[in-house]
């Protein structure tokens, strides 16, 4: 018999979050004593201290910190069973691929027509989504594939196929002090201010100081008017819009473009879809 029912650890999940067992307790919508006792069985079946609690405040312990993490995760599977549960009657039928507008490389229409090539081919269902969340939709069951760029895409989780290794460029107003470089390095944005994505940290630069965007389409009007600069994988501005220029960053990990699915997901149609872009990626490679 498990030890954790899904629901204590929801509760331990939520003051965790809180670290205050009344916001805890509304955020569940269940009274207060009740999750202050829920919590005290768990830890008494444990045999260890999850929380210390004082009269001004709570804190989690060591332990209370790995339950945090992994219940987490146990929570997530638990959902992500659920949903795949209910899209398990159409699993035949059709294929949710997840992507960010203008993320595929120009590699999505040759991977679409590959596909359909397939005897078992069925619809792909085609979901756009912002830089935060498409592992997370794999992860959960929303999406069955998706495309993604590594370093900046979390795959913990996900099984992939690399269809593309590409440099990273700095994108610069025309009239940018370093817009005539034929390259730069990191060093040389120092400074600069960095586009925050929507959900993701800033990286690089001065720390994501310059203003919040929620995909490419967005950044590039503010890099023209010399708001931001950025420093992307060169096929997210390829072709390069007027009033931006790209110049190669020498020291800049390359960027990998991948197909990534949940690791062991048993989707019938996804091992034509992976072998369709493996083959368009290896021809145009």
């Amino acid at each position: 018999m498990a030890e954790l029912e899904t629901r204590e650890i929801e509760y331990v999940v939520a003051v965790a979050e809180e670290l205050h067992f009344g916001r805890a307790a509304q955020r569940l919508a269940i009274a207060q004593p009740a999750l202050s006792k829920a919590v005290q069985r768990v830890e008494r079946r444990l045999g260890v201290t999850l929380f210390v609690r004082s009269s001004r405040q709570v804190a989690l312990t060591p332990a209370g910190e790995a339950l945090l993490r992994d219940g987490r995760y146990a929570l997530d599977a638990v959902a992500a069973a659920a949903e795949r549960a209910r899209r398990a009657a159409d699993a035949g039928t059709r294929l949710r691929l997840v992507l960010k507008p203008g993320g595929d490389a120009d590699l999505l229409s040759s991977i679409l027509a590959a596909y359909a090539e397939a005897s078992d081919a069925r619809r792909v269902e085609i979901v756009f989504s912002g830089p935060a969340d498409r592992a997370e939709q794999l992860r959960d069951g929303r999406a069955d594939v998706g495309l993604l760029y590594v370093p900046f895409d979390d795959l913990e989780g996900l099984d992939h196929e690399t269809l593309r290794i590409e440099e990273r460029v700095a994108v610069l107003p025309a009239d940018h002090r370093l817009a005539a470089r034929e390259a730069v390095r990191l060093a040389d944005l120092k400074g600069e201010p960095m586009p925050r994505w929507k959900g993701v940290p800033g990286i690089g630069g001065d720390g994501g100081a310059g203003p919040e965007v929620h995909d490419v389409a967005e950044l590039i009007p503010l890099v023209a008017v010399g708001r931001t600069v950025a420093v992307l994988p060169r096929s997210l501005v390829h072709p390069v819009p007027p009033g931006v220029v790209c110049v190669p960053v020498t020291d800049a990990p390359e960027s990998r473009l991948v197909l990534a699915w949940p690791t062991q997901a048993a989707h019938p149609l996804l091992r034509a879809f992976v072998t369709a872009a493996v083959g368009v990626a290896e021809a145009r490679a």
